[in-house]
This record gives structure tokens, sequence and C-alpha cells, in this order.
């Protein structure tokens, strides 16, 4: 069976709810105390000074800390700089066609964590 190609209005519903969905993954709540990029620099100034008095498989793991911390911090930045309401808003336009066209229930869009809210203005009502 040969797959057609989608339509350029196709190709924006499906960024449009690719891009608002990863945004809510990456901003979403979790357990435990929220990090910040202050709280992750503190962390990265403590290993530094480690590293100066560690044995040599002590710094390898202190060196690996440092990378994640670093990929840390840069995820942390990226995401303060994500504007969730322009990705609401596309979200909003194109969701119902979107999830109409692919048989995606109210309860799957509130599952991956969409609100009720925002499936409401996008027009995505509870079926019956």
């Amino acid at each position: 069976m040969a797959r057609t190609k989608m339509s350029d209005s196709e190709k924006s519903e499906v960024a449009a709810v690719r891009d608002y969905l990863k945004a809510l993954e990456q901003n979403a709540p979790r357990r435990g105390r929220r990090r910040t990029a202050e709280s992750v620099g503190r962390q990265l100034a403590t290993l530094e000074g480690e590293m100066a008095g560690a044995s040599v498989t002590r710094r390898l793991s202190l060196i690996q800390q440092r990378i994640d911390l670093e990929a840390d911090l840069e995820a942390l930045s990226q995401a303060a700089s994500v504007d969730l309401t322009a990705l609401e808003a596309g979200f909003a336009t194109y969701a119902a066609a979107y999830g109409g066209r692919r048989g995606i229930s109210y309860a799957a869009w509130r599952e991956v964590g969409v609100s009720s809210t925002t499936l409401k203005s996008a027009g995505i009502r509870r079926s019956a």
C-alpha cells in the first residue's frame, strides 16, 4: 500500500501538535525539588574543587558528573526559553483536525498531559 504525501495543512497540524506535546513533556512537573540553573552552577563549582585532590578514577567519575550537569544546565536554559502560550495557541488551532483524522480521544489527550482548558479551546470535547 502506497503512502500518500501529506498536504501543507497536515504538515502544519503535525508540527503544531508535536511541538506543543514536546514542550509539555519537557516542562512536566517532576517529583522532588525543582532544579534551577543556580543550583546546577553550585554543583559544578563544588565538582571543580573536588577534582584537584581526586584520584584518577574519582576524577573520571567527577568529569562524567560535570558533563551531565552541563547537559542539565543546557536543558534548563532551553526549557526556560520555550513560549508555551504560543505553542498552545498553535495546538488549539490544529488539534481537533489532527485528532479527528487519527482517532485520538479526549482521554488520550488528557493522558499525555494536555489540560482540559486547552482541549476545550481546541474544540475537543469528551464523548458521551
